[in-house]
């Protein structure tokens, strides 16, 4: 089932698919290896399949889960909704016919607004010509450190009506980013018993790239040992910026 969500920028989750593999460092401290661990010990179906040991865990093998396909069309009222918080869509093992299926259900239910988050740019930007790409599809990419920069060149090249960015969790400095196709930026730090610190000089540095860029930012968090510990305020207030949709479905892409 889907779940009402305390994320600060979206409103339900929704997880056709569970699971996934450490592939870089923003994936050390996954929130969603260690839930999967407690959901399968509590015996919740969609947590039974175990993953590789050294890159996922208990509860986090990679796994479709074709019934809940139905759930976005049970839901009346508009929902944001964040697709696969404890998965990556695009993974090497789900395979691109249930990718388009789930791709089918979004664009079936336009009343909701979905946010696709991926760490696998390179995967979405090679199969992005084989999906539909309705306006109500937002898609993203983790962009944690420097070393995962390279992932904002194959996300422009993705005709999605808004393309965004996670930089969370937030592990050092990204000067100079090239956000000319970008529509959305998300900042947060990491939590958790063992949270890695996040400066704030590298989160003013990429709140002022986006306003520079006429960007929308949205500060998550500082994090520390709870989410919520750090609070939310930069220079001393929130900062919610959300993109607005745009009235065309064509859009501009990298060559």
């Amino acid at each position: 089932m889907s779940a009402r969500s305390s994320i600060e920028w979206t409103e339900t989750t929704w997880n056709p698919s569970t699971g996934c593999d450490k592939v870089s460092a923003g994936c050390d401290h996954c929130y969603a290896l260690t839930l999967a661990k407690r959901l399968k010990a509590m015996g919740s179906a969609k947590y039974q399949s175990d993953g590789d040991p050294r890159t996922s865990g208990p509860g986090f093998g990679v796994a479709t889960h074709l019934a809940s396909l139905a759930e976005p069309f049970r839901w009346r009222e508009p929902r944001l909704v964040f697709v696969n918080s404890m998965s990556d869509l695009f993974h090497a093992k789900i395979p691109l016919d249930f990718i388009r299926q789930v791709f089918d259900v979004m664009a079936a239910t336009p009343r909701h607004t979905y946010q696709v988050l991926t760490k696998r740019a390179l995967r979405l930007r090679r199969i992005a010509d084989e999906l539909p790409w309705p306006e109500n599809i937002w898609i993203g990419t983790s962009v944690e450190d420097q070393a995962a920069t390279s992932r904002i060149a194959e996300l422009s090249r993705v005709p999605a009506a808004v393309r965004f960015l996670s930089c969370e969790p937030l592990l050092g400095p990204l000067p100079d980013m090239d956000l000319d196709h970008i529509d959305w930026v998300i900042v947060g730090g990491e939590s958790g018993a063992n949270c890695r610190p996040m400066d704030e000089e590298w989160v003013v540095d990429v709140r002022d790239q986006c306003e520079r860029a006429g960007v929308p930012f949205f500060f998550k968090q500082w994090g520390g040992r709870t989410p919520k510990a750090g609070g939310r305020l930069l220079d001393g207030r929130t900062w919610d910026e959300m993109p607005t949709r745009p009235t065309s479905t064509s859009r501009t892409v990298r060559a």
